[in-house]
């Protein structure tokens, strides 16, 4: 992320689909994957051949602007759907923004009980309902036969989130100041700690393995990925439950963002204020909720005859030591990540033909990760580049996790989503597909989603179409 400079100048704050007829939507890939129009390479498979230290993706869950089912959400991305509108939870008039990508009437679908449905923060609630969605679709509802199978002792929690609890954080500070400490909730504390949607995750499913939450502001989700993978690999567990969670659109989220300069003022445009590479560009569009993976190692998922969605091929991250919210100019943070995570990956450059940007609309920060993606593919033919942000807004630290699934979706389905507000493109990406404002075509044979936070952090994972 970054801060501008000047007045002026905006920077880097930076489901699978079901088939007419088919009973289930993890349909078999083979049945569906459409002809490519473009590919560098083969479908590719990691060196490592041990079963116990490859990663797959068994079910994806998510809460967004879109709802909680992981083929609306991705079918909404590939028409060209925007969730940005004006805000309604509270009255925004008069700040300089008044829209975001906003979820609207959140059914938590009887996954919380109604007693703690009242009383969670919504970043709890988007964690608890993306988390068993994702078991759901991993068929390992709670309570199933499955589901009572596993050894508790091996499963793990990892949901992240950049701020936690913020609603509970606001409340409880206005209690203070209007009314006294007396008037302040018991569980502003634990409902505002970062780590308490992966805790209660756990309570709830009884999983005993790694459980903390990472919080790395907007690349949260991407390290809770590469710590999980490693944690697998490790042996210290057979199966976690990872992603991230923001629910940061409230008076003190916006307020702070606007104080900062880095949100877009396009007011009388909403839907066309996220706009990624675009010459017209102003700043980034606030989002919010969940998305959130079960990753297992393979021989776990092949004992427990698990439907394998993707594989989990590495990840890197790293730290620009460079400013609080400035990107290193010369993207070598970047491009050093981008170059660890095809190491950790065991691939080679290129064997990857769709990196899912972090693309946030901002000055500075679009710019700069084209430049550091350049110097790793210095031949950027045949590579589809989108910004999922253009129509999702900005999650935070829920963004890695959001778009970790619009990759595996995109692997899976053959389509990649477009990027909207694509109208006069600056030159840095004139030699890249932008996917601009239509959905394609694409054989996806590696991916790449890139995710960088406030101080530095950068993050990047690979995800490629399971190939035993």
């Amino acid at each position: 992320m970054t801060l501008p400079s000047t007045s002026s100048s905006v920077s880097q704050f930076t489901g699978l689909r079901r088939l007419p007829g088919c009973q289930q939507s993890f349909a078999p890939v083979a049945c569906r994957r459409p002809a490519p129009c473009s590919r560098r390479g083969t479908i590719v498979v990691r060196a490592e051949r041990d079963p116990s230290k490859r990663v797959v993706i068994t079910g994806m869950g998510v809460a967004s602007c879109f709802g909680n089912d992981v083929d609306k959400f991705y079918d909404s991305l590939l028409a060209g759907k925007s969730g940005i509108a004006p805000i309604t939870r509270f009255d925004a008039s008069q700040f300089p923004t008044n829209f975001a990508a906003q979820i609207k009437d959140f059914d938590n679908e009887g996954l919380i009980d109604k007693k703690n449905a009242r009383r969670y923060d919504d970043c709890l609630s988007y964690a608890l309902v993306s988390a068993k969605k994702a078991l759901i679709q991993a068929g390992l509802e709670i309570g199933s036969d499955d589901f009572n199978k596993l050894d508790k002792t091996q499963c793990g929690v990892l949901i992240g989130s950049g701020m936690g609890g913020l609603t509970v954080f606001q409340d409880g500070v206005k209690n203070l100041v209007e009314k006294g400490y007396k008037k302040i909730t018991p569980f502003f504390i634990p409902y505002a700690i970062t780590n308490m949607g992966g805790a209660l995750v756990g309570i709830d499913t009884g999983f005993m393995g790694p459980n903390y939450s990472i919080s790395t502001a907007c690349a949260t989700a991407n390290y809770a990925f590469v710590a999980a993978a490693n944690h697998i690999r490790a042996g210290d567990a057979e199966l976690m439950l990872v992603g991230g969670a923001e629910a940061p659109i409230i008076p003190v989220g916006l307020g702070g963002f606007v104080a900062c300069r880095a949100l877009s003022t396009r007011c009388d445009e909403p839907e066309k204020a996220s706009r990624p590479w675009d010459s017209g560009r102003d700043g980034f569009v606030m989002g919010e909720g969940a998305g959130v993976l079960v990753m297992e190692s393979l021989e776990h998922a092949q004992a427990r005859g698990a439907n394998i969605l993707a594989e989990y091929l590495g990840g890197a991250i790293t730290c620009d030591a460079h400013h609080m919210t400035d990107p290193r100019a010369d993207g070598l943070g970047v491009s050093t990540c981008i170059r660890l995570a095809l190491k950790d990956a065991q691939i080679e450059k290129e064997q990857v033909n769709y990196i899912n940007a972090h693309a946030t609309s901002t000055l500075v920060g679009d710019v700069a990760e084209v430049k550091a993606v350049k110097k790793v593919f210095t031949d950027t033919k045949g590579i589809a580049m989108n910004g999922t942000k253009s129509m999702i807004g900005h999650g935070l630290g829920a963004a890695g996790g959001l778009e970790a699934i619009a990759c595996i979706q995109a692997l899976r389905t053959g389509w990649v989503h477009p990027t909207l507000n694509q109208e006069n493109l600056v030159d840095e990406v004139s030699d890249i597909n932008t996917v601009p404002n239509e959905k394609q075509q694409l054989d996806v044979t590696a991916a790449i989603s890139n995710s960088f936070g406030f101080g530095g952090h950068n993050s990047v994972v690979v995800f490629a179409p399971y190939k035993a």
